[in-house]
């Protein structure tokens, strides 16, 4: 099977740096349609620079836990290039959580930034996807994958919040699968562990010390580059997954195989 993913139409979330510039960059690279979608318009139009004048790229700024933004990015994306076949659902946040602290939100933060921007995209991308798929009866209609977290199997109270949304995302990607299985569209996720995201840069240039503790936890006693993960995405978003759904792929440099309880997830 094939790894192409040429001539496909892909909209990424979370993409004005990191992980999620990443994949829409090499998704480019390998010749898809993509729309990168950031609530920062000015670091979009700053990382994608001379590609905006080119015809397979295309930004959209705005806030993704408004359903009217939704609404207008897949609008915007179907003006730009008529279809969808891929949707990366990269947009996270992490935060610090105090789990015994009753007035902490994070949690609920957390849900509404990481779940449910996700959640309705995927069921507005999946209805155009089953729409354009109408009168086939063979092939794939569309991949959607989910970017999700080691977290969700950890134990970190600290990241109460996000360990408990990346849970849900995984869940979701689960129970989308079933239920768009009959529609010809697989729904996976990629659990990643330490991976050097703008939040773990961030993490890492104020606490210089947690690199040592990421790289002592991990087998592999290394973080890794965003374009590792835009890999895995990317067989994911192709046929060479075609018979995948439902999974969540762990890319990790085997941290989840050492106690889960023994070392906070950074």
């Amino acid at each position: 099977m094939s790894f192409s993913i040429a001539g496909k139409t892909a909209i990424v979330t979370g993409a004005a740096n990191g992980i999620g510039l990443a994949i829409g960059r090499q998704f480019v690279e390998k010749g898809a349609n993509v729309m990168f979608a950031d609530m920062d318009e000015k670091r979009l139009r700053s990382e994608l620079g001379d590609q905006l004048e080119t015809g397979n790229v295309r930004y959209f700024a705005g806030d993704l836990r408004e359903k009217l933004a939704i609404a207008n990015l897949l609008s915007a994306t179907l003006d730009a290039f008529d279809q969808v076949d891929i949707l990366v659902n990269g947009a996270r946040q992490v935060l610090q959580s105090n789990p015994l602290d009753p007035d902490d939100d994070s949690v609920i933060m957390l849900l509404n930034q990481n779940l449910m921007p996700a959640l309705r995209l995927t069921q507005l991308v999946a209805k155009r996807m089953i729409k354009q798929a109408e009168g086939q009866t063979e092939g794939l209609a569309g991949s959607i994958i989910n970017l999700s977290s080691i977290a969700a199997r950890r134990t970190h109270p600290d990241l109460l919040g996000y360990s408990v949304s990346s849970a849900a995302l995984d869940q979701m990607t689960r129970s989308m699968a079933v239920a768009l299985a009959p529609n010809r569209i697989r729904v996976n996720a990629v659990a990643f562990g330490s991976v050097m995201s703008a939040s773990l840069k961030s993490t890492l240039k104020e606490h210089g010390e947690y690199r040592q503790d990421i790289e002592a936890h991990t087998p592999l006693s290394r973080v890794a580059a965003p374009g590792e993960l835009a890999d895995t995405v990317q067989f994911l978003a192709s046929e060479a997954s075609g018979f995948m759904t439902g999974q969540i792929l762990t890319v990790d440099g085997g941290r989840t195989l050492l106690d889960p309880v023994a070392a906070p997830v950074h």
